[in-house]
């Protein structure tokens, strides 16, 4: 490969990022639109978190549309796809418009303001390092079991300081994924290109990253109320 070869196969993997996070972008702004305006609705959000029904309910149905998301992104058109992803957001809305009767919805919105600059800075790693982040990733996926693990140990036995070591370690395994999988997808791209819908199911891995990351962030320093 040549080095304008080179130059343009690493500026349309730029482009690619750019495409990606876009589309990870309108998902987080329809799930926080959808979460602000519920949230700021007594009515309305207390409806959702006291009907044990509507609760599963969005719980089974995105559970459901991530797994169909996994196995047909690929196979179906971009539109198809990207309503799918949409879908998924508006639907992870509808659960967090909860975090309001929880925490202040100045916390909120201080905690997503600081983890979209940590992220941002994640990502530029994640997009520009020469360093294989293969480890990181390999420790980061052992650590999201590990979270997940003591989480459902949590379940059944309540203890603030367990909670606090989920929490940070959340934090830290989050990190970890957004630098890695940014990493991966550019390199997908190089070797592939983008067929497959590779956008839409970049965009869902990076915005799993990203919302886990704030739910940690509340977790930790996040307000709540009286």
């Amino acid at each position: 490969m040549n080095a304008a070869e080179s130059r343009t196969t690493s500026a349309d993997a730029t482009s690619f990022l750019w495409k990606t996070f876009a589309w990870m972008a309108v998902g987080l702004g329809i799930t926080g639109l959808v979460a602000y305006f519920i949230g700021m609705s007594p009515t309305a959000v207390q409806y959702i978190a006291m009907n044990r029904g509507i609760v599963i309910g969005l719980m089974v149905a995105q559970v459901g549309l991530v797994l169909a998301f996994s196995f047909l992104a690929h196979k179906v058109n971009e539109a198809t796809a990207a309503a799918m992803f949409l879908g998924y957001a508006f639907m992870v809305g509808l659960t967090f418009s909860t975090l309001f009767l929880a925490y202040t919805a100045a916390s909120i919105s201080q905690m997503f303001l600081i983890t979209a600059g940590a992220y941002g800075g994640l990502a530029f790693v994640g997009a520009t390092t020469k360093r294989d982040l293969g480890p990181v990733g390999h420790f980061a996926t052992m650590g999201l079991w590990g979270v997940i693990i003591a989480s459902v140990v949590g379940f059944f036995w309540h203890s603030s300081a367990l909670q606090f070591m989920i929490s940070c370690a959340g934090v830290v395994v989050f990190a970890g994924l957004t630098a890695f999988d940014t990493q991966k997808l550019k390199r997908m791209y190089m070797e592939r290109g983008a067929a497959g819908n590779l956008a839409l199911r970049g965009a869902l891995t990076l915005y799993l990253d990203f919302i886990n990351l704030v739910l940690f962030m509340l977790r930790l320093f996040g307000t709540r109320r009286d």
